[in-house]
């Protein structure tokens, strides 16, 4: 991993863009950093350099939203995802570098067929009761995706949404949830390989420009709408998973 112009070029609006989304705007889109990171740098480099990164951000909204979580939903999800980081790391091991574009590509269009499903009704998330053992499975597959490429929101998510919780209580939810698996993940990342001194030397550099769209996310998540931002996302997204497939194919 080069830190030359293209990469910063790449890096620094995908790392604003992660900081906006976790900061409360465009909730659950974070993880589109590491799919476009992956066009320009090896997954393994993507998702090593943006952890700190998202743990970084993770300690800068929890004070928002503090308290504003529902307890027994952030226990079930974060237990559960325990084992699924733990086949996450399984499966990295033995897993090399096109088998993750495939897997972090195939996250990325499965999270735009997911959401664009959602808001066209396609997909309905009923407002019930449901078992504690439905927010453990969801904790377990948030664990597992979010190892392998960030991206755990669309199974948290569903979950939550059938909850029925405030805007403010799940985006509360969301932070804490991910903040302590982000914290889970960061163990088996360093014993892996995943950290690198490159990539820790780019967080420094990169670091002004999480906390800037975090701070950005916070506002905007009280302010603005959220249909455009959602649409160009859902673009990038849709032409980086294909470009990652096509790349390892």
């Amino acid at each position: 991993m080069t830190l030359d112009f293209t990469f910063f070029a790449f890096a620094i609006p995908a790392v604003m863009f992660a900081g906006i989304s976790k900061g409360g705007f465009g909730s659950g889109a974070a993880f589109a950093a590491a799919p476009f990171l992956a066009l320009i740098v090896e997954p393994s480099a993507a998702v090593g350099l943006m952890l700190p990164l998202l743990m970084l951000i993770d300690l800068f909204t929890l004070k928002p939203y503090w308290r504003t979580w529902d307890w027994p939903s952030s226990k079930r999800l974060i237990w559960g995802s325990l084992p699924g980081v733990v086949v996450g790391a399984a499966l990295w091991r033995v897993a090399n570098p096109e088998v993750l574009k495939i897997l972090i590509g195939s996250i990325a269009l499965g999270f735009v067929a997911y959401q664009l499903a959602r808001q066209n009704g396609w997909l309905k998330v009923r407002e019930h009761p449901v078992s504690a053992a439905v927010g453990y499975g969801a904790g377990a597959a948030a664990g597992f995706t979010s190892f392998l490429s960030h991206a755990g929101g669309p199974p948290a998510a569903m979950y939550l949404l059938s909850r029925g919780l405030s805007k403010s209580a799940y985006q509360g939810t969301t932070v804490l949830v991910f903040w302590a698996i982000n914290l889970a993940k960061s163990i088996p990342y360093g014993v892996l390989g995943i950290f690198t001194a490159q990539t820790l030397k780019a967080d420094l550099y990169l670091a002004p420009a999480a906390l800037i769209g975090a701070w950005i996310g916070v506002v905007a998540h009280r302010a603005i709408p959220e249909r455009a931002f959602f649409a160009v996302t859902y673009f990038f997204l849709t032409v980086t998973g294909l470009k990652l497939i096509y790349d390892a194919l």
